[in-house]
C-alpha cells in the first residue's frame, strides 16, 4: 500500500479512456474488448447461477402462497432495475472499473472505500466462488454415486481444478474470458428457456391449478409479514450480480452508450427469465412438491423430459462454471482498482506486457478462493457479510444523492429522476431494518467483520511514514512478483487530474517499474 493513496483517492483516474491504446510515453493498458454482447453476458451470466436451478423454494417457503411468491420475483426484479438504474448513472458519471468500491471511495472517502473492498476481499467473494465451484463439481460428480453423496475431497479437487483452469483462462486473454462468458451464459439462457417452453405445453394442456387466481392465492401456511419480508430478501440475493459491469467500466468498448445500454437489456431479461421459470415449476408441481425438492429443475426435468432428464443436472453445471468465470473475471477487477488507489498492494494494480490482463490480481483471487475450499465455514461466513453486502448497495446508491448535491454542476451523460433512488433506498431501509431485527447477532458479527478493516486501513494506507525496512520489503516483495508474472503498471491516460495523478503514479511505481522501464515501453497491447 502506498503512501500516495490517499492523495489519489481524490481523483477520478479514469484509465480506461487509454485502455487498449499506447498513451502518449508508450506503456501498456487494460484493453477495451467488452462489447455489448459480452457486457450483457457479464450481467446476465453473474445473476443467472445455480439458484433459480436449483432452489427458487426460499422464496416460495416464506411468501406462503404461490401467487405471492410470483408477486415477490416481481417487485424485487423492478427494484433491481431501479438500484441497476442508479448505478448506470454513477457508472458513467464515475467512469472507473471498481463499481461500488470506486464510488464509496470518491464519495464518501478512503475509509468507506476500503471498507468495502476490505470485507469484498476477506469474505464476500472467496467464500461466493468457492461455493459456486462446489456447487458445479457436485452436479458433475453426481451421476457418478447415484447412491450416496459424492466425496468431499473429490468436491473440494474438481472445484479447485475448475478454478485453476478458469483462471489460467482470464490470464491468458480478455478476449477469452469473455467468449467463455457468452458461450455459458447463452446455454443457460437455452436451458431455461426450454423449462419456460416445457411451463408453456402445460398450461396448453390445461396443467395450471396453482396459476388460477383463487388457487394462487391459497396459502399453504399463514400469511405473515415477518415471511413475507423474508421472501423478499430473498429474492433481492437471487438478484444479486446485477452490478458486476460496473467492476469492468474501462474495458467497455464505448461505456457511455454500453454501460447503460447492458443494463436496460439484461435485468429485465432476468426479471422476465426468474417470473416464468417459477410460473412454469408450478405447472408440474405443487408447492408442497416444490418445497421439499433440493433441486427444482432436476425434479421438473424428471417429471416432464423423461429420458432427457439428463440435460437439467448438466444445465445446472454449466450455469455455474460459466458463474465462476464471471465472478473470477468482475471480482479480479475489484481488487486491480483497489490496489490502482493504494488500498492493496501495488503489484495488484499491475497487467502483463503482452496480455494486458490483471495476472497478480487474478491468482490473488484464485488463492483465496482456494484457501476458502480448505474451510468448513464459508456458508456461515457468507450468512454474516451477506448483510454488508446489502447495506453497501444502499450506502452507493445514497452516494448519487449526495454526489447530485455536492456536485450539482457536475457532467452526467445520464442523468435520472432523484425520485428512482428514493424509491430504492425506501425498499432497501425496509429489508435492512427487518433484517437486523430477525438476525441481530448475524448482522452484527458482519459488522464486526468489516470493523476489523478499520485498523488495517489506518495502519496500511493512511500512515505515511511506515519503517524503511517494511518499504524495502514491499519493494523487494513487488520487485519479485513483477519478474515473477512478467507484469508492469498500466497507462494512465485522460485523467481528470492528469497532472498530479502522473506524478502519483510515478511515485507509486514499483522498482521494476523504474529499472526496466525501457524494456516495457515498448511493449503494447
Amino acid at each position: 500500500m502506498t503512501d500516495g493513496a490517499r492523495k489519489r483517492s481524490g481523483t477520478s483516474g479514469s484509465a480506461g479512456d487509454a485502455a487498449g491504446e499506447k498513451d502518449s510515453g508508450g506503456g501498456v493498458a487494460l484493453k477495451k474488448e467488452i462489447g455489448l454482447v459480452s457486457a450483457c453476458g457479464i450481467i446476465v451470466g453473474n445473476i443467472i447461477g445455480s439458484g433459480i436451478f436449483v432452489s427458487p423454494k426460499g422464496v416460495m417457503e416464506n411468501a406462503s402462497s404461490v401467487g405471492m411468491a410470483l408477486i415477490v420475483w416481481i417487485v424485487t426484479g423492478v427494484i433491481t432495475a431501479i438500484g441497476a438504474l442508479c448505478y448506470a448513472e454513477l457508472g458513467v458519471t464515475i467512469p472507473k472499473s471498481g463499481g461500488d468500491y470506486s464510488y464509496v471511495k470518491d464519495i464518501f472517502g478512503g475509509l468507506a472505500g476500503f471498507l468495502r473492498l476490505w470485507i469484498a476481499v476477506l469474505v464476500i467473494y472467496p467464500t461466493n466462488q468457492a461455493v459456486i465451484a462446489l456447487t458445479f463439481s457436485n452436479y458433475v460428480l453426481q451421476p457418478l454415486f447415484p447412491t450416496c453423496f459424492p466425496p468431499e475431497n473429490g468436491l473440494r479437487l474438481l472445484a479447485g481444478v475448475c478454478l485453476l483452469l478458469l483462471t489460467w483462462v482470464n490470464c491468458s486473454s480478455v478476449r477469452w474470458a469473455t467468449r467463455v462468458q457468452d458461450v455459458f451464459t447463452a446455454g443457460k439462457l437455452l436451458a431455461l428457456a426450454l423449462i419456460i417452453v416445457m411451463g408453456l405445453v402445460q398450461i396448453c394442456k390445461g396443467e395450471y391449478y396453482w396459476l388460477e387466481p383463487a388457487n394462487a392465492f391459497e396459502p399453504f401456511q399463514e400469511y405473515d409479514v415477518g415471511l413475507i419480508a423474508l421472501a423478499f430478501l430473498q429474492g433481492s440475493f437471487a438478484y444479486g450480480g446485477w452490478n458486476f459491469l460496473n467492476y469492468v467500466t474501462e474495458e467497455l468498448v464505448d461505456p457511455y452508450v454500453n454501460l447503460p445500454r447492458a443494463i436496460f437489456i439484461s435485468i429485465p431479461l432476468v426479471t422476465f427469465v426468474y417470473v416464468f421459470a417459477n410460473i412454469a415449476y408450478v405447472t408440474a408441481m405443487s408447492p408442497q412438491e416444490l418445497l421439499a425438492s433440493n433441486a427444482v429443475a432436476v425434479t421438473f426435468g424428471e417429471k416432464l423430459l423423461g429420458v432427457m432428464s439428463w440435460i437439467m443436472p448438466i444445465s445446472v453445471a454449466l450455469s455455474t462454471f460459466g458463474g465462476v468465470n464471471g465472478s473470477l473475471f468482475t471480482s479480479s477487477r475489484l481488487f486491480f482498482a483497489g490496489a490502482r488507489e493504494g488500498h492493496l498492494p501495488s503489484l495488484l494494480a499491475m497487467i502483463h506486457v503482452k496480455r494486458c490482463t490483471p495476472i497478480p490480481a487474478l491468482l490473488f483471487t484464485c488463492l483465496s478462493t482456494l484457501l476458502m475450499l480448505c474451510t468448513s465455514d464459508m456458508y456461515t461466513l457468507i450468512n454474516y457479510v451477506g448483510f454488508i453486502n446489502y447495506l453497501f448497495y444502499g450506502v452507493t446508491v445514497a452516494g448519487q444523492i449526495v454526489l447530485r448535491i455536492r456536485q450539482p454542476d457536475m457532467h452526467r451523460p445520464i442523468k435520472i429522476s432523484l425520485i428512482w433512488p428514493v424509491i430504492y433506498l425506501l425498499f432497501w431501509a425496509f429489508l435492512l431494518i427487518f433484517s437486523l431485527y430477525s438476525e441481530p447477532v448475524v448482522c452484527g458479527i458482519g459488522l464486526a467483520i468489516m470493523l476489523t478493516g478499520v485498523p488495517v486501513y489506518f495502519l496500511g494506507v493512511y500512515w505515511d511514514n511506515k519503517p524503511q525496512c517494511f518499504d524495502a520489503f514491499v519493494d523487494k516483495m513487488t520487485y519479485l512478483g513483477q519478474k515473477f508474472c512478467v507484469v508492469v503498471y498500466p497507462a494512465m491516460g485522460n485523467s481528470v487530474e492528469s497532472g498530479e495523478e502522473g506524478e502519483e503514479m510515478k511515485e507509486a511505481r514499483s522498482p521494476l517499474s523504474k529499472e526496466d522501464g525501457d524494456h516495457h515501453k515498448s511493449a503494447d497491447c
